[in-house]
């Protein structure tokens, strides 16, 4: 009804004239420029009718800017209401898709005193009620998130001390094996340090022995040689007897320092395989909500009739040629603009048929090349068709008489 920039006239458009409207009339659902809007302030038809600024019309929600109080199908304006499909109707569509429905109702009965009913105060109820509880909701996730991130700066404290009592623990235990470890080094080291001072002084006396030895066979006399060279022997004797001591006994063993790590500890490193768990346990929430109506009016929840009360009726036959192959049709859809399309899959003639809203034949659209057991609407005019042998689905455009591609 209005164009992205201006709005014209509705009435002066439909005598060929482009009039910028200035009002629109909510019960005609037209625009109406300022000498037409006089006029239909003055029709005794119209001079009721509540009309709006062009301004405050397009601040309306697109809802109503959508609607239109004329059949989309007839355009003719809506008189009738059909309670089985929950919808208004024109004259035009009781013959055409009411025929069955029963209990139809005059549209200005259903409308009469409907803003101040009771529905529509419940309605907007519920919607409050909605509202609120959406807000209820945001809020109770919000606080979820703060309790979540709570819980992981709990965690991460949790992890953080452990790790510290773990470093502790075997830091503790790492001093008290260095310390060991610095114990009987000292202890093999003072031991063998000794050692080394006393075969030191062996062989210091040993080397002024043989600087004696070397002045005595010079010039000692052979009564000194003999005294002198004896007293050599005995301290020779006890060095080598001291050396023999030192062979039987251990301290020539060679004393390695190992260490060996706890096989406790070192299990760690091959049992334990993660520092712990991450685990996201659920439980039932507790927010609370308020419950929403069931009951709401007969016009403001459509009602889907049960399959029992579903009674099909025949609606009209289709006319085929007397000259038309149609023995095997597996397929009818009804098109948006009401005709029909029939699919017939023999193995000799095969092709789409379209009928009009009567049921009068108005032609082949295509003869197909493959055999076909069905067909859907797509889009606008175009249909696909299942190409069974040939693993195939022809995408036909039915307006123009054309198989558009192939899938």
């Amino acid at each position: 009804m209005a164009t992205s920039n201006k709005d014209f006239c509705h009435l002066c458009c439909d005598d060929g004239t482009s009039t910028e409207a200035v009002t629109w009339c909510t019960e005609c659902d037209v625009f109406l420029c300022a000498d037409c809007g006089k006029h239909h302030k003055k029709s005794r038809l119209s001079r009721d009718h509540k009309t709006m600024s062009t301004e405050d019309y397009h601040k309306l929600p697109k809802l109503m800017q959508e609607f239109s109080v004329n059949c989309h199908y007839h355009r003719k304006k809506f008189e009738i209401y059909c309670p089985f499909h929950d919808c208004p109707c024109c004259i035009q569509c009781i013959t055409d898709k009411h025929k069955k429905c029963q209990e139809m109702k005059p549209l200005s009965d259903i409308l009469k005193q409907f803003k101040s009913s009771a529905s529509v105060h419940h309605l907007e109820k519920e919607m409050d009620n909605v509202k609120e509880n959406f807000k209820t909701m945001i809020k109770y996730l919000i606080d979820r998130l703060s309790i979540s991130n709570d819980q992981k700066i709990k965690g991460l404290y949790e992890i953080q001390s452990v790790r510290s009592q773990i470093d502790a623990f075997l830091n503790k235990l790492e001093q008290n094996i260095i310390d060991d470890l610095e114990f009987q080094h000292s202890k093999l080291t003072s031991k063998t340090n000794i050692l080394l001072i006393q075969l030191h002084q062996q062989t210091e006396k040993i080397s002024q022995l043989q600087n004696q030895f070397s002045k005595i066979t010079q010039y000692a006399t052979e009564l000194q040689m003999y005294v002198s060279l004896r007293e050599i022997e005995k301290t020779t004797s006890k060095a080598a007897q001291y050396i023999e001591d030192l062979k039987n006994g251990d301290n020539f063993d060679e004393k390695c320092l190992e260490v060996t790590i706890s096989s406790e500890l070192q299990s760690i490193l091959k049992d334990v395989k993660s520092f712990g768990d991450i685990k996201t346990k659920s439980r039932p929430y507790t927010i609370q909500v308020k419950a929403g109506r069931k009951d709401q009016a007969q016009f403001l929840v459509p009602i889907i009739p049960a399959i029992e009360q579903i009674k099909p009726a025949m609606q009209r036959p289709l006319t085929i040629p007397v000259n038309m192959n149609y023995e095997y049709m597996f397929a009818c859809r009804i098109l948006p603009d009401n005709t029909y399309l029939v699919l017939n899959g023999d193995y000799y003639y095969k092709y789409l048929a379209l009928f009009s809203n009567d049921g009068i034949f108005l032609r082949v659209v295509v003869n197909l090349d493959s055999s076909s057991l069905d067909v859907c609407f797509v889009r606008n005019k175009t249909v696909a068709v299942t190409l069974g042998i040939d693993n195939q689905i022809a995408v036909v455009n039915v307006e123009r008489n054309k198989i558009v591609k192939k899938i």
